[in-house]
């Protein structure tokens, strides 16, 4: 979570409020059927306390997302299975690169901050600086030979 309360009474697509017949009824499947998703793991809702299912807004797109790939595309049940898990592992894969992304950017920030405040903390009287003028003269420097020593 990002830090701040919830309120416990808003709804959201995670939120478990649909009994199995109401499910059934908005993902246009029969009753059964969404047992035998639960049974395979296809679409697994939370429970009751008494053990009854209860669907939530996200459940019934994934209800409605099974029957067309089972019923438009041909895609047998095992099938489905492997790519909602492929799915959820890409979803996962993607929010850790965004939470590594941040990170890094914040380690960069605090890099940047720390780089900054070592060059404030230069202390400038200790090398007094002197403008250099170009000069147009040349110097050459020749050694001394051996014999003029």
């Amino acid at each position: 979570m990002d830090g701040r309360r919830r309120n416990p009474y808003q709804l959201t697509d995670e939120t478990p409020v649909y009994v199995i017949s109401v499910a059934a009824q908005l993902s246009g499947l029969h009753p059964q059927t969404l047992r035998q998703y639960d049974r395979l793991g296809l679409v697994s809702p939370d429970r009751t306390p008494g053990r009854g299912r209860r669907y939530s807004a996200r459940d019934i797109d994934l209800l409605r997302t099974v029957q067309q790939l089972s019923q438009e595309e041909g895609i047998n049940l095992a099938g489905i299975k492997r790519i909602i898990e492929l799915e959820n592992q890409v979803a996962a894969l993607q929010a850790r690169v965004a939470e590594l992304s941040s990170a890094v950017e914040g380690a960069a920030t605090a890099m940047q901050q720390r780089e900054a405040a070592v060059h404030a903390s230069y202390r400038r009287d200790l090398v007094p600086y002197q403008d250099v003028q170009q000069a147009s003269a040349l110097v050459v420097w020749r050694p001394k030979r051996s014999s003029e020593q």
